[in-house]
């Protein structure tokens, strides 16, 4: 019998400037309101996948070692989502690598699942246009969807009254962003969390009454985003990204129990940035779940910015620029 090639696709993680901070649809993996986001180019996820028929289950492996508890559910979980759409029943070989640390708030999800979908349904041979692998990469974590794009993206919710509301729910890149920046990564923190996004997400939704007020301004957030971002408007952009952060962390430490990802490290980080722009510096901090923070900044000063927020802190500072799409590098293309 002819091996079956293996399939192996490169995804970036993205940060999100507009979050994405709760579900309406556990199964289909359905945000509550729209986001937006920057693909990076630094942490690229590389992920190989060979379908083998005579296997009996799948073998999924992670940064070298076989994938287990949680991690390998959710990846199996997905591939028998593909099998199902492929009428197939091969089980596959999957094998992850990554070069930013899982678990950590750096969006190793929103990049495994991308470079997961994109392999897999090549390997499949699920013939998907863009928008579909982007609804696709959804299922298996929801920022995974902004992933598939490079620069700046916009994730549609879809009306809760669409026919179909799977179709409904995609990315899609911002071709009229005009806006050149920098993300500064300060790496605080690289180890596992303590709650998961997952869970912090539905105990915030259940729990927190300050939900509801935050994805009201989420939602105007994105509108006004999406002007400054075809304005090449710096201020403007950093300033929205920065509150709506701060806001989405404040509304899970008001949750029953609080989720704190944001440590005295955190906010020491925030407050230096404030003391920067106010020495007229242009920067603006935002942070996902988790306790690093990314600092927002005009691309010619990044590195000196980065710099000094290493000398502060003690701790390593990696300088981002808009990274690229969801990619095959060998194997069958899409």
């Amino acid at each position: 019998m002819r091996t079956a090639p293996t399939v192996t696709a490169v995804a970036h993680p993205n940060i999100a400037l507009v979050k994405y901070w709760g579900k309406r649809d556990e199964n289909l993996v359905l945000p509550m309101a729209d986001s937006l986001s920057l693909t990076l180019d630094i942490f690229p996820t590389t992920t190989s996948v060979q379908l083998c028929p005579d296997d009996a289950q799948d073998m999924v492996v992670v940064d070298g070692h076989p994938a287990t508890g949680e991690v390998r559910r959710r990846i199996a979980s997905f591939l028998d989502m593909l099998r199902t759409y492929a009428g197939r029943r091969a089980r596959a070989r999957v094998d992850t690598r990554n070069t930013v640390p899982v678990g950590a708030g750096l969006a190793s999800s929103a990049a495994g699942f991308a470079a997961l979908a994109l392999a897999a349904a090549s390997a499949y041979e699920i013939d998907l246009d863009r928008t579909a692998l982007s609804r696709l990469a959804r299922r298996g974590s929801g920022s995974a969807a902004r992933s598939v794009f490079g620069g700046f993206v916009l994730w549609h919710a879809g009306s809760s009254d669409a026919e179909d509301a799977d179709l409904a729910s995609y990315a899609e890149p911002l071709d009229d962003a005009r806006l050149d920046v920098a993300v500064v990564a300060v790496l605080l923190q690289t180890g596992p969390k303590a709650v998961s996004s997952r869970e912090a997400m539905r105990r915030t939704v259940a729990t927190s009454r300050r939900f509801p007020g935050w994805l009201a301004s989420s939602r105007l957030d994105v509108t006004a985003m999406r002007a400054a971002l075809a304005e090449g408007d710096l201020p403007t952009v950093g300033a929205i990204a920065e509150l709506n952060a701060l806001g989405m962390h404040a509304t899970m430490e008001s949750a029953s129990p609080p989720v704190t990802y944001r440590t005295r490290a955190s906010h020491h980080v925030l407050a230096h940035v404030r003391r920067m722009r106010e020495r007229g510096e242009q920067t603006w901090s935002t942070m996902d779940a988790g306790p690093n923070v990314k600092v927002l900044c005009p691309t010619s000063d990044a590195h000196r910015i980065a710099d000094e927020l290493s000398a502060v802190t003690g701790c390593p500072t990696i300088v981002a620029r808009s990274g690229p799409g969801t990619r095959v590098t060998a194997g069958v293309d899409t």
